[in-house]
């Protein structure tokens, strides 16, 4: 490992679950922010004690088909930043940690079909601007489609200059390792094209199933390599669910782990991505701070550019 290492944090949503905090849906995460804030720093403090040097926040939850629309429009910006603000307060306990804003898909997970770009701004908006005192760099994160993602991208622009890092997440039916593409369908060499020529500083993979990981990373890195703008990092952070269908049905019910993900598996999974070129890694949903831990303990080893 010749090059530097940045590790982010792991999910929040089933951590939250784990600390007793208020948890049902369809607020998920974003209902201890609203009801006990205090959770949600003791999670940020978890993955800061045990090795992340990305903390994001947590305003994944923050939009009108999680909140309803009613409490959106009337506190969207308050709790964009009081969750950059819980964020920044654990990250001044340690040194070298950053903030990253999460912004997250505006109309449902997985289901870019739902996309309505005539509705974003307003959604985005008290985000941006309510997370924007409190974060050193955005990640707009599992995104399933080009346009979406480059739309937030544009959006962004509109309130700050700050790096941007995009996340997409994979078709990951069970049994699937290649081709890479996003759950729209499109390639992962054409994202990575746009993604470039809009000025991203990362392309991330997350919130699928690691099997899918490597081809996407490999293509990515393929293309990077061969375009203008060469120093354009790759990362991964996958997530623990067992395979499951896409539902009609929003937030039907909670999804079931896989056993296989325990922290020494999972770190197989982060040494092959790091073998593959990702110098990025963490985790999604299901991953939490013991697996952080072990892969903070094994990069630290591996190179002493992570020391």
């Amino acid at each position: 490992m010749s090059e530097k290492v940045e590790v982010l944090d792991g999910g929040m949503g089933r951590l939250l679950e784990a600390l007793g905090a208020p948890f049902k849906l369809p607020e998920w995460s974003a209902l201890s922010l609203i009801e006990a804030p205090e959770f949600v720093s003791r999670a940020h403090q978890l993955y800061a004690d045990n090795g992340a040097n990305i903390l994001t926040t947590n305003t994944y939850g923050l939009v009108p088909h999680m909140l309803g629309q009613e409490r959106f429009d009337n506190e969207a910006k308050t709790l964009a930043s009081r969750a950059g603000l819980l964020a920044r307060e654990v990250a001044g306990t340690k040194n070298n940690i950053r903030v990253a804003g999460s912004l997250p898909p505006l109309f449902e997970s997985y289901r870019p079909e739902r996309y309505r770009p005539e509705q974003a701004e307003r959604i985005l908006r008290p985000l941006i601007t309510g997370l924007a005192p409190y974060v050193d760099l955005w990640i707009i994160e599992t995104q399933s489609s080009i346009a979406e993602s480059l739309n937030t991208l544009a959006e962004i622009r509109r309130y700050s200059e700050l790096p941007v890092y995009i996340s997409y997440t994979l078709k990951d039916e069970s049994g699937r390792t290649a081709p890479a593409e996003l759950r729209s369908g499109e390639t992962v060499a054409a994202m990575v094209n746009h993604a470039l020529s809009a000025g991203v500083e990362a392309i991330l993979f997350n919130c699928s199933q690691p099997e899918v990981m490597s081809d996407a990373i490999q293509k990515a890195i393929s293309v990077i390599r061969h375009s203008d703008t060469p120093a354009v990092r790759v990362g991964v952070y996958a997530n623990a669910f067992m395979p499951e269908p896409v539902s009609d049905t929003p937030y039907a019910g909670i999804s079931y782990l896989r056993p296989d993900m325990d922290p020494p598996n999972y770190l197989k999974w982060v040494k092959k991505w790091v073998g593959d070129g990702s110098l990025i890694v963490g985790g999604c949903c299901g991953i939490g701070p013991e697996h952080i831990a072990e892969i903070r303990r094994w990069v630290d080893t591996s190179s002493p550019e992570n020391k």
